[in-house]
């Protein structure tokens, strides 16, 4: 998709699509248009969250590997480097991500560390839950492994594993305004191990889900 200033970047996929005024990053399909582009992602991600949901088990123990699959899933007819690490380094309002030359270690330590302890996510308990999601959450955008689609990634792995804990698809939709900013400075605490604000966040966010399949259910 543009870049419109969220990030700054260097490399061959700094490279923006011909004719697209530098707004959108050059891909398979030849699209210059940013509203198509976000047309074809969201239509590709519902696709890609569908086809995860019906492969993945229970008990499954996700690994590096299958974030990188998830992310091949949804992009890999849009951007030809979809599920391989990031050779740019990014950051976003002055706020660098890992660089990239770090992010195979870096998510080979995920998968050890964090993946390994967190998955699969059976806690029955909400703040263990919230916990868990938010560890995963914040420390998989931290690294940041992809040149793009790293927050829509690390959604969809987040609704796969609140899955496991038998709770229905996840709502982020109430991450905006004063909430998105709270979860921008969660996601910064989280450089320090402070994991307390991502899994407030993720508590609001499991409440939010719950409160709207009560209300479907009701009809």
């Amino acid at each position: 998709m543009r870049d419109g200033g969220r990030y700054k970047a260097q490399g061959v996929e700094a490279e923006f699509e011909p004719g697209s005024r530098g707004r959108v990053l050059q891909n398979l399909a030849g699209i210059r248009s940013v509203r198509e582009m976000a047309r074809r992602e969201s239509e590709a991600l519902l696709a890609a969250t569908e086809r995860s949901i019906d492969e993945t088990a229970v008990e499954q123990r996700f690994t590096a590997a299958d974030v990188c699959r998830m992310h091949r899933l949804w992009l890999g007819e849009i951007y030809p480097w979809a599920g391989a690490y990031r050779q740019v380094n990014m950051e976003k309002d002055g706020f660098p991500f890992a660089a990239a030359n770090q992010v195979p270690r870096l998510m080979l330590e995920f998968e050890r560390e964090v993946l390994r302890k967190f998955t699969p996510c059976r806690f029955d308990d909400a703040d263990e839950q919230a916990h868990a999601l938010g560890v995963v959450h914040a420390e998989l955008i931290l690294i940041h492994p992809f040149r793009e689609g790293n927050g829509r990634c690390a959604r969809l792995l987040a609704t796969l594993m609140a899955l496991q804990a038998e709770l229905p698809a996840l709502d982020f939709r109430g991450i905006r305004g004063d909430e998105k900013r709270r979860y921008i400075a969660a996601i910064q605490a989280a450089m320090g191990r402070d994991y307390t604000p991502i899994a407030r966040i993720f508590r609001a966010v499991i409440a939010r889900t719950l409160r709207s399949q009560a209300t479907v259910l009701r009809g």
